[in-house]
């Protein structure tokens, strides 16, 4: 589906103030909040809309790349490793927000209640570029990046061998602080705890008492065939690991796709542009085009054919959900850069043959749009 404009989204003009687009976003992320839409895809992707259009348009420097190059401008300003800052950020304008970030995107998600639950690692990004071929027909590529896992020695439990926790004595467990702030209640990361809700009274020599010692890792991604340029690829379980024990959370591989020498891509299918001499376009032939896959293919040229025709050669496009798209060549007729003599001679027959209008009047535009 493709994406709204973020003034669009939020409702307001482009001139809007940072109040109007602070009201107009509150306004929407209340509506539209999980908490009160349970089990509502719709509504939750109305947030993360709502989401994405204030964490641009609420930061200068990104609405001022939004307003003059659009999403192209942003692109990357966002996304899943940016969430936490975002959600914290917004605080002050609904109190605590975790528990929505932590709906969405790892980061300390807790499988327990309180601040001493059990919580699930952090989600981690990993950019990629492939090649546009690879992008099309799709890939395996071996990735190679930089994980916590949970360390060996404490199993990830932050203590030493025997050692225990206790309860923060500051957040009492809750691993969150709070005090008002004009209307809203403000919750911030306890100081004391780091947010863990507890404190380990004898911390594990080997990681120092965070549970995890940093492990790089290779893996496998599958990227699929037909994944468009600045897709991603999630891959379970393969985050940071989860403090306390806690599972890890989930890799997220961004996908940039390198633009190709002779083919582009709309949708999902293929363009490419094939010069032709004056005599094939006047006369008509059968050439041979390679395509994206290395395949040859015979191609008709009909003759009479114009420059800038389009042929299109069907299911040579982009393969995506058990269909492929289609290829479509564009004729270029060349004219010779240097004639021989007999060619020139050939040529002024031709014209004196056909005839030549000295007083050409102007194409209509919607001979030129076909």
């Amino acid at each position: 589906m493709a994406k709204r404009d973020y003034y669009e989204v939020l409702g307001v003009q482009k001139n809007a103030s940072k109040d109007d687009i602070k009201k107009a976003y509150r306004k929407l992320a209340i509506q539209y909040h999980p908490d009160k839409n349970p089990g509502n895809k719709e509504a939750e992707e109305k947030f993360k809309e709502a989401t994405e259009a204030y964490e641009i348009l609420a930061d200068d420097q990104k609405k001022a790349a939004y307003d003059q190059f659009g999403f192209a401008g942003v692109e990357g300003m966002g996304g899943p490793q940016d969430f936490s800052q975002t959600f914290r950020g917004f605080e002050d304008i609904f109190g605590d927000f975790s528990g929505i970030f932590d709906t969405f995107f790892g980061g300390g998600r807790r499988s327990g209640g309180g601040g001493g639950g059990i919580r699930q690692g952090a989600n981690l990004r990993y950019d990629i570029e492939i090649p546009f071929k690879d992008a099309v027909f799709g890939t395996k590529v071996e990735i190679q990046y930089s994980r916590n896992e949970a360390c060996p020695a404490c199993k990830g439990s932050g203590a030493a061998n025997g050692a225990g926790k206790k309860t923060c004595p500051t957040c009492q467990g809750s691993g969150q602080v709070r005090h008002s702030q004009g209307f809203f209640s403000v919750a911030s990361t306890c100081p004391s705890c780091g947010g863990e809700g507890y404190i380990i009274e004898q911390p594990c020599k080997e990681c120092g008492g965070s549970g995890n010692q940093k492990k790089r890792q290779k893996i496998m991604v599958t990227i699929p065939a037909g994944v468009e340029n600045g897709k991603r690829v999630v891959i379970p379980r393969q985050g940071d690991a989860g403090p306390g024990g806690g599972s890890p959370g989930d890799l997220y591989v961004f996908i940039r796709v390198k633009p190709h020498e002779y083919f582009e891509r709309q949708g999902l299918d293929l363009y490419c542009a094939v010069p032709i001499s004056i005599t094939q376009a006047a006369l008509g032939t059968d050439i041979h085009v390679t395509t994206l896959d290395g395949k040859t293919i015979k191609v008709k040229i009909p003759p009479a054919i114009q420059n800038g025709k389009m042929l299109r050669i069907r299911d040579e496009g982009v393969p995506a959900g058990g269909r492929r798209g289609n290829l479509y060549i564009k004729l270029m007729v060349q004219i010779p850069a240097k004639l021989s003599k007999r060619g020139r001679e050939l040529m002024e027959e031709l014209a004196r043959t056909e005839g030549e209008n000295d007083a050409p009047k102007p194409i209509p535009l919607s001979e030129l749009a076909e």
